[in-house]
């Protein structure tokens, strides 16, 4: 590997400009592609195996053009104080906008007249219009939004207050300036890291080149593989990520060449082929975690993790061509200017002199056994707060107080009771039924008499009458446990409703859909988290050529990813510090949550290993002893993972400034999972623990040592190829001066 990656990396500084090209190309092409393709048909959102998505099937079928995943939407009106909904002006206003809504637009399936169908509340202060469409939010037209929209506005000029909720109006999330700050942050750490700009413009154009190939690919090929608008979201967060660290561990490695006093060839071809080997498997562990996905049995989630994992190739196969190449244009550039100086008067570069990771390991190395367990009590007093981790997915609860669709949220609580946000629609399947309306009426009965329901609506009838429908309300808040556990209580019914009348009871509706992908969720964590860590423990087994380093680097990695769901949980569902991030709404952590963190901390934690311990393998495979090797590895390691982690810290923490609770989440617990792992897994636990151990940390059965393939990540063949190779040099120039 290290032999093929270090001819490689000399092909490409000495054919830059073709390879310049070939990348170039492939850039153009993609972008043609993307600005020709076709928009996908749609973003059908289906979770198979789930009972919710059983109903809607069966609704589709059964109710044909009903659109029972289509889009909704709540226009609510409050009357001013000393009026009522009822009075004559207040409902001249609402049935102008239901004839507004109805006329706005193709995709409108039903406008429900809330005179009509009970949608005014007891006391005659408020009142809904629930429009349903042909087609689910994602397809919604702007056109079929700005009427909404208008219509809202209209209504609020009769005096009314008027608000509009449901997953029909998408909001566009508010970033803020802190995602800008965390970029500028990244190129300020690049240029402190390199001393040099353009060895700091080198990752971050590189890193773009790579998203910009992989995300118009996937616009490309959006409407022939079905893939979602949301699904280049993952790519270009994951792409940007490796495709940073993969630059500066190479560029990193290429200006240690160049210390050692290697001609500007020699040292791009011992960069790739040292450095490249551990980006190789750095990406092969990020391209696991990513297609694992496809685990969780949820179509959309698995097609964003393949196609991050194509980023993520592309990222790779960029630092080990790309890269070198670009590195032969920049010529001396790349070194920062005092270094070029010193080298010129032949004064040392500073590579060699002890810097702050030289002093931090040899701390390590005299207390490992302190810094052990501190690290380990402090990130596990960190993971506390997970033990108490709810999961669910966010509604229009969670958003912020100041939008629309919060403010209808707690109008529609307030005026009715909080189960209207989010009632849930039960099937009857009367086929086998010998009376469909008895069994139907059956039904009606036994979700009356369980707790926790507020409200049942009378059976609708599909043209066939072998399918009913009715709607269910919960006396608590779409996102309450209490609502999963009346979901729960419909659901035990289903069996004895079966038996006794022949018909079989399904529960759907958006609150049933989210709790059931919750627990498609939960389910999947654990087989998802082992196929994860049992793939990468075998590849960085194969790399390190040791037992114990990768079992040290998977539970580190663990207990890192607890802490930091401890984290969230403790923000985002306790509400300790809440004012600080600005969360304005506690509740469940996002059912996602903890697949997703694993999904990209696990790649960046292996990346931070992979090149950390690689360099320290290399230098014990070279003759070091463990301990002088472990600071080795930091010496020339530590900045570059330093820096590397500090970046996608502030690129994450960019996304807290978000105005969506869920983009809040994600990135809080990406950044502060990076920090952990990052600085307390792998700038502390690792030395520690690889100090304690001695050489059994490289201790591997003979038996397995020949059973598993040499892939000489740590350059011991290239090293013998270099040397055979300057051994023959010798030779022929001995020849030629006899």
């Amino acid at each position: 590997m290290a032999t093929f990656l270090y001819k490689l990396g000399r092909f490409a500084f000495r054919r830059r400009g073709f390879v310049a090209l070939i990348w170039v190309a492939l850039l153009v092409v993609a972008g043609v592609g993307a600005a020709t393709a076709t928009p996908p048909a749609n973003d059908n959102f289906s979770v198979p195996g789930t009972e919710a998505q059983k109903a809607f099937d069966l609704l589709e079928e059964r109710f044909p053009g009903s659109s029972a995943d289509g889009a909704t939407a709540r226009v609510v009106f409050r009357a001013p104080d000393g009026e009522k909904m009822t009075d004559p002006a207040n409902k001249k206003a609402v049935k102008k906008v239901i004839a507004e809504l109805k006329s706005s637009s193709d995709q409108v399936a039903s406008v429900a007249d809330p005179y009509a169908a009970k949608g005014v509340s007891k006391d005659r202060s408020t009142a809904y219009i629930l429009t349903t469409y042909k087609v689910n939010s994602m397809e919604l037209d702007d056109k079929t939004r700005d009427a909404l929209e208008d219509a809202g506005e209209h209504a609020r000029g009769s005096g009314m207050t008027v608000e509009i909720g449901g997953d029909a109006l998408q909001e566009m999330p508010e970033t803020g300036a802190t995602e800008v700050i965390g970029i500028a942050i990244s190129a300020v750490v690049l240029a402190i890291t390199f001393g040099s700009l353009v060895a700091a413009g080198l990752p971050l154009l590189t890193a773009l080149i790579g998203v910009g190939i992989g995300i118009s690919s996937i616009t490309a090929l959006a409407s022939t593989l079905g893939l979602s608008s949301t699904t280049s979201t993952l790519a270009m967060m994951i792409g940007l990520a490796v495709g940073i660290d993969y630059a500066l561990f190479i560029v990193s490695r290429y200006r240690a060449e160049l210390a050692e006093g290697r001609d500007r060839e020699e040292a791009a071809g011992r960069a790739v082929g040292t450095a490249g080997s551990a980006v190789v498997f750095a990406g092969l562990t990020v391209v696991i975690a990513l297609v694992g996905l496809a685990v969780v049995n949820i179509p959309v989630l698995s097609k964003m993790g393949f196609a991050a994992a194509g980023t993520v190739v592309i990222a790779v196969l960029i630092a080990i061509s790309l890269i070198p190449a670009l590195l032969g244009f920049a010529g001396k550039r790349v070194v920062s200017r005092k270094a070029r100086k010193a080298a010129e008067k032949g004064a040392d570069t500073g590579e060699k002199k002890e810097n702050a990771g030289t002093r931090w390991a040899r701390f390590v190395l005299r207390r490992p056994l302190m810094v052990l367990v501190v690290a380990v009590l402090g990130l596990g007093v960190a993971a506390v707060p997970a033990a108490s981790l709810e999961l669910g997915l966010p509604d229009d609860g969670s958003q912020p107080t100041s939008t629309t669709k919060r403010k209808a949220y707690d109008m529609v609580s307030e005026g009715f009771g909080p189960g209207f946000n989010g009632p849930l629609m039960v099937t009857v399947d009367t086929k086998n039924s010998d009376d469909a309306k008895g069994a139907a009426n059956e039904v009606r009965k036994t979700i009356k008499g369980i707790d926790g329901v507020a409200g049942v609506s009378p059976a609708t009838f599909n043209k066939a009458g072998d399918t009913a429908m009715l709607s269910v309300v919960p006396k608590y808040k779409p996102s309450s446990i209490d609502t999963e556990h009346v979901v729960a209580d419909i659901r035990d019914k289903a069996d004895s409703v079966k038996s006794d009348t022949g018909a079989e009871m399904l529960v759907t509706g958006q609150t049933a859909m989210n709790i059931d992908i919750s627990q498609k969720l939960n389910d999947a964590l654990m087989p998802y988290l082992a196929l994860v860590v049992g793939l990468a423990f075998l590849l960085l087994m194969v790399v390190f050529r040791s037992i114990l380093v990768p079992l040290k680097a998977a539970l580190g990695f663990l207990l890192s990813v607890i802490a930091a769901l401890g984290a969230v949980v403790a923000v985002f569902q306790w509400g300790w510090l809440s004012s600080l991030f600005n969360v304005e709404e506690t509740g469940p952590v996002m059912s996602m949550m903890p697949i997703f963190m694993i999904g990209v901390v696990f790649g960046l934690a292996m990346d931070y290993e992979v090149f950390l311990v690689t360099r320290m393998r290399e230098a014990y495979v070279h003759g070091e002893r463990p301990g002088q090797a472990v600071v080795t590895g930091f010496r020339h390691g530590a900045r570059v993972v330093t820096a590397a982690a500090v970046i996608m810290i502030s690129v994450f923490a960019g996304f807290i400034g978000s105005s969506e609770s869920m983009v809040k989440m994600i990135g809080f617990g990406l950044a502060i999972a990076v920090l952990f792992d990052a600085f307390i897994v792998r700038m502390a636990i690792v030395p520690a623990v690889l100090a304690l151990l001695g050489k059994s940390a490289w201790w591997l059965p003979r038996w397995l040592d020949k059973a598993l393939p040499n892939v000489d990540v740590e350059g011991e063949q290239l090293q013998k190829h270099l040397t055979a190779d300057a051994s023959a040099a010798e030779k022929d120039a001995e020849l030629t001066r006899v």
